[in-house]
């Protein structure tokens, strides 16, 4: 019998290598918009583009996962991630004249390989034999959050010892991660996978839409604040950088990766905890956004980790829990739902601070409320994402009752 084992370990080894393309982008928002006068609708346009391409890439696979060659894919996968930041950090250089041209170029690359990635480690880890699935499953999330830890603290080591302004060399150094991902892929057995289309009967569709549904809001939740902490507790808080990065960014993922260890531990009930969550962070974004208290409103951000961190890999293991045999395209489907979300709502608060910012409103209420206006569009821009978990509140529940009146889709 074929042993897995290190199959598992170059797949949760592949989220931490693939979190810096998620979390060093935006702690260098305020960068850009300083060193290249780019506006924070352009910068949330570079995690929209991040996330749409990802999300090209699942709907590519929804639709023809019987197609690809899942083992070569997967292999070759590490490598688009270091061309990416690869091209990330030169073209701005050999761009000076479009240096927001070679930032979209790049992300565009290395996105490809993080649609591959939510699209393929998932199925993979699913299907390689073993006694506690869900368990495996929360794990391999609760890397992801590891690797923002660390990628967070080498970014910031290298930004008090060599400036921002030097930057592009951080992201170099982040490009080898994926080789090495690349290597333990290439010497590990891979099981076999459904590559079936997702849908079925009916009730199977419909659950899988709900499922849908709800990981996008989730992703909506989560991603917003992972691509916008470090900004805001920068200009809204007056929370200096380094310690905005720290204690903020870094915290904020400790506790995604300490969550869904717990649940890999403890393996709660999977629809009460997605429940929990949604309101958690509904009344999470809601503090941000109207409380005057730097401390409450910083200590709100960070727990947005906690609450969030089950919305995604959580919706995850409730598909696979009521949906008999999910194959790659249902896991892609989902991916759609989740890149999404990631890429719409950050997208949303970037264009809501701009446009707030801009507008009588915004001078008078924040005059009001002795905040300036940057202050005040910030804080806005997060109360409107509260939106989105209150919103998933409602569907969780929805997907908790339609699956215990089809137990059939089980």
């Amino acid at each position: 019998m074929t042993n897995y084992k290190s199959t598992r370990r170059a797949c949760y080894f592949s989220y931490p290598a693939m979190a810096s393309v998620f979390v060093v982008p935006p702690m260098l928002f305020v960068t850009f918009n300083q060193m290249y006068n780019i506006s924070f609708t352009l910068l949330g346009t570079l995690v929209l583009a991040n996330f749409l391409t990802q999300m090209l890439i699942d709907l590519v696979f929804t639709a023809l996962s019987n197609k690809f060659n899942y083992k070569i894919t997967v292999r070759v996968m590490p490598l688009i991630t270091s061309v990416g930041l690869i091209a990330y950090a030169a073209l701005p250089v050999l761009m000076p004249n479009n240096v927001f041209i070679g930032l979209v170029i790049g992300t565009v690359i290395f996105s490809v390989a993080s649609g591959l990635c939510e699209v393929l480690i998932s199925p993979i880890v699913a299907a390689c034999p073993s006694d506690k699935p869900e368990k495996d499953m929360s794990f391999l999330h609760s890397l992801y959050g590891w690797g923002v830890v660390m990628s967070v603290g080498i970014s910031v080591a290298f930004f008090n010892i060599l400036g921002t302004e030097n930057w592009q060399y951080l992201v170099l150094i982040f490009a080898i991660l994926p080789i090495i991902s690349c290597v333990f892929f290439c010497v590990s057995p891979f099981p076999e996978m459904n590559t079936q289309k997702p849908m079925g009967k009916g009730g199977r569709s419909f659950g899988l839409f709900l499922c849908t549904v709800c990981i996008f809001l989730g992703a909506c939740a989560e991603n917003t604040m992972t691509a916008w902490i470090s900004s805001f507790a920068e200009i809204a808080l007056g929370i200096p950088k380094a310690f905005g990065d720290v204690i903020g960014l870094a915290v904020f993922a400790l506790l995604i990766a300490l969550t869904r260890v717990l649940y890999a531990k403890f393996a709660p009930n999977i629809g009460k905890t997605l429940l929990i969550s949604m309101i958690g962070s509904t009344i999470c974004y809601v503090v941000v956004g109207v409380s005057m208290s730097v401390v409450l409103s910083f200590i709100s951000c960070i727990l947005v980790g906690f609450f969030s961190a089950m919305l995604w890999p959580g919706t995850l293991i409730f598909m696979e829990e009521k949906v008999p045999a999910p194959s790659v395209a249902a896991f892609a489907l989902m991916a759609v739902g989740g890149d999404l979300g990631s890429s719409f709502a950050p997208q949303l608060l970037g264009v809501v601070v701009d446009k707030v910012a801009s507008s009588e409103f915004a001078a008078k209420s924040s005059s009001a409320l002795g905040l300036t206006v940057s202050e005040f569009s910030m804080k806005f821009g997060m109360l409107t994402n509260a939106l989105f978990p209150l919103i998933g509140i409602f569907v969780v529940i929805a997907m908790i009752r339609f699956f215990k009146k089809n137990p059939q889709n089980k």
